[in-house]
This record gives C-alpha cells, structure tokens and sequence, in this order.
C-alpha cells in the first residue's frame, strides 16, 4: 500500500541561547535525530528569515522579540531531512522582503519547497502538492497581524482570515488530492488550551474539506482534538528556541515532534515529547507533555474557562517582562484596564490577542465547573500555571 510518513516541527530558531547551535554535531539526540530521519518529508516551522543582512524590524518592535537566522544553519535543516520550510509566521518579514526572498532563494538552494509566504499573495497561498497516499495538498496561514499578510503585488504571509482564499485552495487540494493539511501559525502565546475563536477557526477548516489542521505559535504544547477521521493539532510547541522571552514563562523548554503517516484510506501519527536541555543547550527525547493529548468538545466547554485565567495569568507574565516599569508592581486593576483597552497592541477582535473576550471568560473560572473535567491531568497542568 503506497504511504507516506511526514513529521512536523514547531518552531525553530537559531538565536538568542540557541545561536550557532546548528554548528554542533550533538544538537539533537540520537532518539530525535533518528525520528526525524525515519520520514518521508520533514516539515520545519522557520522563524525568522535565512539571511546575513541586518534585522531592522518591524516599526514599534521589541528588539529582543526578532528572529533571524545564519544561512549556515541550512546545512542542519538539510541533515535532519527537512525538505518542506513553513515561512508563514510572524518573524518571516523581520527583515522584510529582503529577508523573505533571501529564505526562499535558500530554501531552493537547500533542495526544499516553501509553504504560506512568498512574494505576492499568489505565491503565499500556493498549494504544495505531494503526489504520495493518493496525493496530499498542504497550505500554511498565519495569524493577523503579526504574520505580515501578503497581497497582489506585496510580499508576506497567507492571512489565516482570507477564508475565501482559503476555502477555495482547500477546494483545489481535494479536487486531485485525498489529504489537505492546514499548517497554521496561529493561536495565543502560552495558552494550555486554544482560545475558543482559535478553535473555532480550525474547526472552519475542518468544514471546508481541509482533515487535518497542525498549528505552532504558542510556544508551549496544547492540546489536541480528534473530530472523526479528521484531527487538529492546536501546538506542537518549540522545537529548537531558547531565549529569555521564553524562559520567562513556564513549559516552553517542552515540544512535540509529530509523525503522522497516510495511506489512501486513513492516516495515523506518532508524537514525541521533546525538552531543550537549558544546561547543555541540547534537545533530547522526554515523556510527552500531559496537555497533549484529546480534549474532545464537550471536556473543552468544561475547561475553556480555567484555560483563558491561565492564559491571562501568563500574558501577565509577559507584560511584567516586556514593560517591567509599568507593570512589575501592576495591580488587578491595572491589568485590567491594559486588557480593555480597544487598541491594544496586536489585538484583532474575535480572532487575535482580543482580551475583551479572555478576560471574562477568565473570571468565569472562579464558579469552579472546570472541575467536573474527567480530563485529571488536564487540570493539574493547568493548575500549575496558576500562582
């Protein structure tokens, strides 16, 4: 029977305690090398741009939130078999469109394809077709507005809000292929569970005809759903990323690698707990994260609400690290009134960072109904979130 195996990364980033770590032979164990190995395709989530001009950013950025990476490092994505880069994330156009085609041109130096950013908007949503398992059809989108939205004549991502677009390349995939995969840059940093417009969004995707929808951003582990022979895999988490954003909150040292294998009539997948080694600055194989796994509908309904405090909780932390004068002392009140306010950075009602939807739904945690979860160590990841 003619199968195909495809592991998917989260994300990747040869900066901050991670720079140059591509030079090192024992970057990743024997067990996760060989997983990697042990595939057909390897797609790898590249945050940032392949380039070795200077990282402006973007107006109003935070210097320490920008990623690039050494054109050095490709020879590593080579030798871990990634031959698909997903460019479609909010770092890609950190150098701007200088950056993203120099990350193109070396990705084709490299013998890879790219998936969800181009040039325009034409080469942004551009379906990769495999012809394996009776043909498998991926697009990447990104959220708003981070992930720089590409347009006729502009470079940048595929928007994950062009549902036309959207659902017309998923339409085009299922006309000559048995699989469609959404790989998605999207959802909230450091959430436990997708916040519910993230899920309802991949669960439109599901609608549409796309089976399987594999997302990264968050930069921890979520969970996933299984919806009949279709699944959402809603974060797998960083895969090789260590800087002290990220150190300033809790479980990023935690990812999953995940092989997902397809035949014709079905596919099955295989994760992976994985942990940057902070010592040695080494990825290693460890036991899979306790918020991996399935949360069906009707446990998320009980959970959405203890989900969003931990959201709040850790988007707590991360003021405190970015505008430490304004917030390291901050009272209730003061966050509250960060939260509500209508044009808070990077927020897009209903789809993106929109606290006026979090924060409620976060105090609604306080009525205890999460607790009839039978979802136990669920609960108790996080709770462990929670000060």
């Amino acid at each position: 029977m003619d199968k195909t195996v495809i592991t998917f990364t989260g994300d990747i980033g040869f900066d901050g305690y991670m720079k140059d770590r591509w030079r090192d032979a024992s970057l990743l164990s024997g067990s996760v090398a060989s997983f990697l190995q042990d595939s057909t395709h390897v797609v790898a989530n590249i945050e940032g741009p392949v380039y070795d001009g200077t990282v402006t950013g973007r107006e109003n950025s935070v210097s320490a939130l920008l990623h690039s990476i050494d054109p050095g490092a490709c020879t590593f994505l080579s030798a871990i078999g990634a031959d698909i880069w997903n460019i479609c994330n909010n770092h890609i156009m950190d150098a701007g469109p200088e950056g993203l085609a120099s990350t193109i041109e070396h990705a084709k130096k490299s013998a890879a394809l790219t998936l969800g950013a181009g040039m325009d908007l034409g080469e942004a949503s551009a379906p990769l077709i495999l012809p394996e398992a009776g043909g498998i059809g991926m697009i990447g989108v990104g959220y708003q507005r981070a992930c720089r939205k590409a347009d006729v004549s502009t470079a940048g991502c595929f928007s994950w809000s062009d549902l036309d677009l959207i659902g017309q390349r998923i339409k085009e995939i299922k006309r000559s292929c048995r699989w469609c995969i959404v790989v998605a840059h999207a959802g909230e940093e450091f959430t436990a569970l997708p916040s519910p417009y993230t899920r309802e969004r991949y669960l439109k995707y599901l609608d549409m005809g796309a089976d399987i929808v594999i997302a990264h951003h968050p930069h921890v582990v979520n969970n996933y759903e299984l919806i009949g022979n279709k699944a959402i895999f809603y974060s797998l988490g960083n895969f090789i990323f260590d800087t002290d954003y990220q150190r300033s909150q809790m479980y990023t040292q935690y990812g999953v690698l995940l092989k997902i294998t397809f035949t014709e009539d079905g596919f099955t997948f295989l994760p992976m707990g994985i942990e940057v080694d902070r010592t040695a600055e080494t990825i290693k194989e460890c036991s899979l994260p306790t918020i991996f796994a399935d949360v069906p509908a009707e446990e998320y309904e009980l959970l959405k609400c203890l989900a969003a405090k931990v959201l709040i909780e850790n988007t707590k932390r991360q003021l405190r690290y970015l505008r430490p004068a304004d917030f390291s002392d901050a009272s209730e009140d003061d966050f509250r009134r960060n939260f509500y306010e209508p044009l808070r950075s990077g927020r897009v009602p209903g789809e993106t960072l929109d606290m006026q939807i979090i924060y409620p739904l976060s105090q609604k945690a306080a009525d205890g109904k999460w607790s009839a979860s039978r979802l136990h160590g669920i609960k108790d990841h996080m709770l462990s979130m929670i000060p």
